[in-house]
């Protein structure tokens, strides 16, 4: 839905903030699922409330989101017509904590059905300084898109002081981005601005990053949707588990030809209900009374229910059958797990494509903001870590092969072993042919600040350099 950008600056500020309170609920719902913290709203009447406490919760939601996110990891940005990653938009990654933060982004789009980067003017006017990029939910910001260019035109965010339980803001600050300005306010009485960045950029600085966009409708889909029926019914079969397995898995007992009065304790004292029902010994004054017992109650039922459950699970998220809890006598072969895996991979590897391109447009916003032209980095892609989990003998196996080919290149290889930019830097000194490289790298330590330095003067050091 778009906003008439002609009106005030408070006046959109104020249309965003009821949009962001709108959506609360639906992610208090949403918080929920993945935190395990969803209490069934109604029992039934197979179980009386007083055993209302017997309620069982199981974080399927939240296994499966983390399963995903855990294979999401962004190793740099590589520039078009270049062979190595990008050392200065790492070093703008590295300067905001986006090793950390981009696991948040990632994490809450999966939950919340999108999340968004903001990025900010460098804090020092230095030429090399970084720009400042944030990650931020969708339970306190808010975007307006210009529906033929799918671009943002205006976006809000609220911040301020975390509440008691540690989960809630109160807001006290507010921000309003616009295309050549971005107005931060605080608030006393009402909304007041507090200063203004004219940046006059002509773009928006707020990207989102949706979770399974589709084309008529690109905010996203929480990834927990397909879970989340078969998590309430799971949830509804193992309360009653619990109910039944309270009531019926114990053998239940019997006296015939005995009121009441006949069960007292040693006091002379009519035992209750549930004495009666917990006690080892059972003993009668009346000669006629006969006491026994039923046999246990076969509570299978319910585990096969939930058994259908977990594979209904597994079948809808992708994740492999043990992540259910599912096992076989046989353990599984490597081949049988590779195999058990591959659409996980394969959805770990569509979430990292979409989630790419949001990557990118923060990159190209970080160079605009710091005085250069986004237009050096249309070409620009993101290098993910392989989302499959081979062993590293079986990769090193098939690297050294392809290099041996000379169907890859050196640092090609260094990139599919998973080895991050700084070690990548690294062995690139390493292998450098210049001697001059060798030996800075040889002494790198004894170079460094703090470290000690040989005495020339000393009798052990002597001949050294030469």
């Amino acid at each position: 839905m778009n906003i008439d950008l002609s009106q005030p600056d408070d006046a959109i500020l104020r249309t965003l903030i009821r949009r962001i309170q709108k959506r609360q609920r639906r992610l208090d719902e949403l918080d929920a699922y993945y935190e395990g913290d969803l209490r069934l709203q109604a029992l039934g009447l197979a179980l009386p409330p007083e055993l209302a406490a017997l309620q069982t919760v199981v974080n399927w939601p939240g296994m499966y989101v983390d399963a995903l996110e855990e294979r999401l990891d962004v190793e740099g940005f590589r520039l078009g017509g270049s062979a190595r990653t990008d050392d200065r938009m790492w070093d703008w990654w590295q300067a905001n904590d986006l090793d950390e933060e981009s696991g948040s982004a990632h994490l809450e789009s999966f939950i919340a059905s999108k999340a968004f980067v903001c990025v900010g003017t460098p804090d020092d006017a230095g030429g090399d300084a970084a720009p400042v990029i944030t990650v931020e939910s969708p339970r306190y910001m808010a975007t307006a898109t210009d529906p033929r260019s799918r671009t943002v035109e205006a976006a809000a965010r609220l911040y301020g002081d975390v509440d008691e339980d540690g989960r809630r803001r109160k807001p006290t600050h507010a921000t309003l981005y616009l295309n050549n300005r971005t107005v931060h306010y605080r608030r006393r009485d009402g909304w007041e601005v507090d200063y203004i960045d004219d940046h006059k950029l002509g773009l928006n600085l707020v990207v989102p990053m949706p979770n399974r966009p589709r084309a008529q409708y690109r905010d996203g889909y929480t990834e927990m949707r397909d879970i989340m029926g078969l998590t309430d019914a799971a949830c509804r079969t193992l309360t009653n588990l619990q109910g039944a397995q309270e009531l019926l898995a114990v053998p239940q007992r019997y006296v015939l030809g005995a009121t009441e009065e006949d069960f007292r304790d040693q006091d002379g004292k009519v035992l209750t209900a549930w004495e009666a029902y917990l006690g080892r010994f059972l003993t009668l004054g009346n000669h006629e009374a006969k006491a026994g017992q039923f046999s246990a109650a076969d509570l299978r039922n319910f585990t096969t229910v939930l058994e259908w459950y977990a594979r209904a699970g597994a079948s809808v998220t992708g994740l492999p059958a043990h992540y259910f809890g599912l096992t076989s006598e046989n353990p599984a072969s490597a081949d049988a797990i590779r195999a058990g895996e591959a659409r996980l991979i394969k959805k770990a590897e569509r979430a990292a494509r979409t989630r790419s391109g949001p990557w990118e447009q923060v990159m190209r916003r970080g160079l605009a903001v710091t005085g250069r032209d986004p237009n050096e980095a249309i070409r620009l892609e993101t290098v993910w870590r392989d989302a499959a989990t081979p062993t590293f003998a079986a990769k090193a196996d098939a690297v050294v092969k392809l290099h041996a080919a000379g169907i890859l290149p050196l640092e090609a290889a260094w990139e599919q072993m998973g080895w991050g930019p700084e070690y990548r830097r690294r062995l690139r000194r390493l292998n450098s042919d210049d001697p001059a490289v060798r030996y800075l790298e040889a002494n790198a330590d004894k170079t460094a600040p703090g470290a000690g330095n040989p005495d020339p003067k000393d009798p052990d050091n002597e001949g050294e350099g030469e």
